[in-house]
């Protein structure tokens, strides 16, 4: 399933996806949103975070990192990604949230985001 969802703003603290305002982290799945989304260590994504990003079988993962881009991704979990042929695309959120708007629509997306720092 392709990801129709649509992300239309995001600002510090706050994203918008199809009309609806988050302002905790979200994971973006195909058929849903999950909100107040956290990982066990705060700006440190781990695969144990992402469970039910992970079981979508996505071709592709987008993470926000916070608007400056504090959050990291575990070397772990990248070549995780890289061995299951799953992309792994990394930006500060603002940037994370253009890409997912472009890649969405023709491939298999999900999106970790982190809306603050």
């Amino acid at each position: 399933m392709i990801n129709s969802m649509k992300i239309e703003s995001y600002n510090f603290g706050e994203v918008v996806i199809e009309g609806r305002t988050f302002r905790q982290d979200v994971l973006i799945l195909p058929d849903r949103v999950l909100d107040q989304w956290w990982r066990k260590e705060g700006h440190l994504l781990q695969l144990d975070d992402l469970g039910e990003a992970i079981a979508a079988a996505p071709q592709v993962l987008i993470v926000g990192t916070g608007m400056p881009g504090k959050m990291r991704v575990d070397p772990g979990l990248a070549k995780y990604l890289q061995q299951a042929g799953i992309d792994l695309i990394a930006f500060p959120t603002q940037e994370a949230c253009r890409r997912f708007n472009e890649l969405a629509p023709t491939r298999k997306t999900v999106a970790a985001l982190h809306l603050t720092c």
